[in-house]
């Protein structure tokens, strides 16, 4: 079993915050591999269901972004999970908006949420970094992270949390890569070559000069006439 959760902040006046792209990541999941609504439990909202051959419980801590690991070690305590099963999906500014990065384990550069987790479970947990950008200024972070995404957002927001939610099954039987495959596929497919078998319109001849004739194939010379004198005048008289 594994336990996915999604970062950021309860109430709908963070619903749309740069901040709460974890939350907009399960949500995705839940409403695209039909898991079942969402119930309270462990300070959170909770949503039960399968991936593949995989049972996943989705979960969003409702404990604000700095308690996170609140509601993630209540769970995992619980269902007796091993922090290797956890997955958190939260966003990340140094990375470009519609990025997408897949971690295991390490520190919290500084995320609050990422921090509480961290003191609640270990360090040993998978991340799946959503990112946002960066305001440019360390001073504006705050500000920047806690402010709805801009309407020019929402064509990759969508392209990024569809990824997620395709590669999803991947993610829940471990494999990273398929999963990045899944939101690489979403955020940017792959052009056809011109190698690909495909039908190739005629161009148009209109407007367009006359095709050049190919040349006729040159005759091959004669052969050298090696007879004598004497020769050649037998031969008219036969």
């Amino acid at each position: 079993m594994k336990l996915f959760v999604g970062l950021g902040n309860p109430g709908a006046k963070y619903a749309r915050n740069r901040h709460n792209i974890g939350f907009m990541a399960v949500e995705r999941v839940a409403e695209d591999h039909g898991f079942g609504a969402w119930r309270a439990k462990f300070q959170g909202k909770l949503s039960e269901g399968r991936l593949g051959a995989e049972k996943v419980l989705l979960l969003k801590p409702e404990t604000y972004m700095n308690l996170s690991g609140n509601a993630v070690g209540a769970a995992v305590k619980f269902y007796k999970l091993d922090p290797t099963d956890v997955v958190v999906f939260h966003d990340e500014l140094d990375l470009a908006p519609g990025k997408c990065r897949v971690k295991q384990g390490g520190g919290h550069a500084g995320h609050n949420g990422l921090r509480s987790i961290h003191a609640a479970i270990g360090p040993h947990f998978e991340r799946v970094r959503l990112g946002i950008g960066h305001p440019g200024d360390k001073k504006l972070v705050t500000n920047y992270v806690l402010q709805d995404f801009a309407k020019a957002d929402a064509e990759w927001l969508d392209d990024l949390l569809r990824g997620v939610s395709d590669g999803a099954p991947a993610l829940a039987e471990g494999d990273s890569g398929r999963f990045m495959n899944a939101v690489a596929q979403r955020t940017a497919p792959a052009r056809a070559s011109s190698g690909q078998n495909r039908a190739r319109p005629t161009p148009s001849t209109e407007g367009a000069a006359p095709a050049a004739k190919t040349p006729a194939p040159e005759p091959e010379p004669e052969p050298e006439d090696t007879r004598s004198k004497l020769q050649k005048l037998m031969d008219r008289f036969r």
